[in-house]
């Protein structure tokens, strides 16, 4: 079973097709969890395990993809 990526996060319409290149809006959603959580972290001089904060960051991209389809 592949995971649901929200299809692009940026999509680019040609004369004909729709273009599907760069990353996927489940890849957006994690970067974004992953920026706030990293700049959080730092203005309360907290120290955060990297390794933690990507699987952490995919779950939290995974909820608001869930939270989309309702």
């Amino acid at each position: 079973m592949t995971k649901e990526d929200g299809g692009p996060a940026f999509p680019q319409q040609t004369d004909i097709t729709l273009s599907y290149k760069g990353m996927t809006l489940r890849d957006y959603f994690a970067a974004k969890a992953m920026q706030g959580a990293i700049a959080g972290c730092a203005t309360k001089g907290e120290v955060i395990m990297y390794s933690d904060l990507s699987g952490l960051a995919y779950e939290v991209a995974d909820s608001m993809l869930k939270a989309r389809e309702q």
